[in-house]
């Protein structure tokens, strides 16, 4: 059973104990150590630590990657946690194999998300949480325990609480998620549990400009700060140090300056004691590298070039319109405002939240490819800029509803495209969710998490060391401690060195 809790701001005379603060139930959630473990959320943990793997390979050359995994080997540490790309036995402090990890599994912007009344990509969990475990000496079946934690927090903030609406930046639900996932991991009790949730939240909220105009390279560190702040909020928290208080509630808190204001009432579903954590059943990964609203306009416009060649060609296309959900239109879409979403010039990182450009390139090439269909040369081709000044969305009030409703079968992340050719003829089409979506067309399973990573790690993993890992953690909830080192990966040639820094 699950239980709705009522969160609101409270006077400071109104005197909130911790056990009933959101922070405190978040808290008692994570402290519960003998919960039954659902046997279909197990497997996920699985799906989704090889997916993080191989968005993490994919990405071991590109610059922030190279530049968080310098700051990484400056800070070597013993017992300490791994970095992908880098030899095994090569430890660094678990704070920083957090930062460095982090970053290499968002850059690409191509593992697990979760969208409802915020969004969120809950493997950014697992950096942070993986990285505690190797340096703590855990097994797979704690590192288990925390994942789930880890996962089912943060998909239950993001459940009942908005944070784009204020243009707060949505790592801001990861940072206490990660906290408690790291204190199920641990054992620890639940004050201090709590403590390096209210640390971990108080550190963790930013403004959203990261993901807006033209998008820099924070865009990818964002959640690995998020990550290392936790891991960071947990170790002061072990010694003892406090947090602010109420945290959420607070008269000066999150809800009161940040969030909807002292009148708002939050309701944030949590699982009851003695039941199992299946929050990460709820979450999709992706197919393609670009933003998750995204996902569903590749699949519908590479279907439609490939069915209709001419409508690849902007001498036969008049105009293109999405209409779509208020969150893909505002954030992605055309009514951004944002003009770096139709420059040929624009960074990877805008690139991938431009809608108008994403459905051009798929419906010209008829697939996406997570390097190919970014590079410079592609975004600057004359008839793609020519077919993509065409394409704009428009919110629709049925998509929108359906983007935020909570019944998973009618959830959805697509829209309809009507497209007005110069013959006069509109041709229109819609789709709901993407093909790899659990009620897609072609949901992903274990052997298309294997796929994915295989696919990714080729060229820059060696075979061996490609089926190694994929032995190793496919076998998770067995593996000992010294086991458990192996969740990483070593390249097959020497990784760019970072540019100079501090450290």
């Amino acid at each position: 059973m699950t239980t709705t809790h009522t969160v609101r701001t409270h006077k400071s005379s109104e005197h909130l104990p911790p056990a009933e603060q959101l922070a405190g139930k978040l808290a008692a959630l994570a402290a519960e150590q003998h919960r039954p473990l659902d046997d279909r959320a197990v497997d996920m943990v699985i799906n989704r630590v090889i997916d993080n793997a191989a968005v993490a390979v994919a990405s071991l050359e590109r610059a922030p990657v190279v530049s968080a995994r310098g700051q990484a080997e400056a800070h070597p540490y013993t017992p300490g946690a791994t970095v992908f790309g880098l030899d095994a036995a090569q430890r660094v402090s678990p704070e920083w194999a957090a930062w460095a990890n982090g970053v290499a599994v968002r850059e690409l912007d191509y593992h697990d998300t979760f969208l409802a009344a915020d969004y969120s990509h809950p493997g950014d969990n697992i950096p942070p949480i993986l990285a505690v475990a190797q340096h703590t000496g855990a097994d797979g079946a704690h590192l288990i325990k925390g994942l789930l934690t880890g996962y089912e927090i943060q998909i239950d903030l993001v459940r009942a609480i908005c944070l784009h609406e204020h243009k707060i930046d949505h790592v801001a639900h990861l940072g206490p998620s990660a906290a408690a996932g790291i204190g199920t991991l641990l054992g620890l009790p639940q004050e201090t549990i709590f403590q390096a949730i209210g640390q971990a939240l108080h550190t963790t909220t930013a403004t959203r400009q990261s993901r807006k105009g033209e998008i820099s390279t924070w865009k990818a560190h964002a959640p690995a700060f998020a990550g290392k702040m936790a891991v960071e909020a947990v170790d002061r928290a072990m010694r003892g140090q406090t947090s602010p208080s109420p945290i959420y509630e607070g008269e000066d808190g999150v809800i009161a300056w940040l969030l909807s204001g002292p009148s708002t009432r939050y309701e944030v579903p949590l699982p009851d004691a003695g039941e199992p954590l299946t929050g990460i059943l709820d979450s999709y990964t992706k197919e393609h590298s670009a933003e998750y609203q995204a996902q569903a306009w590749i699949d519908l416009a590479r279907r439609l070039g490939t069915e209709r060649p001419e409508l690849r060609d902007p001498a036969t296309v008049k105009s293109i319109v999405l209409h779509t959900s208020h969150h893909t239109h505002y954030v992605i879409g055309s009514g951004a405002n944002d003009p770096q979403k139709y420059d040929p010039t624009a960074s990877r990182e805008t690139l991938d939240h431009s809608i108008p450009y994403i459905v051009a390139v798929a419906l010209q090439d008829g697939r996406w490819h997570h390097v190919d269909s970014y590079t410079p040369e592609r975004a600057a081709r004359p008839d793609t800029v020519a077919l993509w000044q065409k394409i704009t969305t428009t919110e629709d009030a049925e998509w929108t509803r359906r983007y935020h409703s909570l019944d998973l079968s009618e959830k959805a992340f697509g829209g309809r495209i009507e497209i007005e050719l110069t013959n006069g003829e509109t041709v229109v089409d819609e789709i709901a969710v993407a093909d790899a979506h659990p009620l897609g067309a072609r949901p992903f399973g274990r052997a298309e998490y294997v796929g994915k990573f295989r696919m990714l790690a080729e060229g820059i993993l060696a075979p061996d060391e490609i089926d190694r890992f994929l032995d190793v953690v496919q076998r998770l909830p067995e593996l000992t401690p010294a086991e458990l080192g192996g969740l990483t990966v070593t390249a097959a040639r020497p990784l760019p060195a970072s540019p100079k820094g501090l450290f």
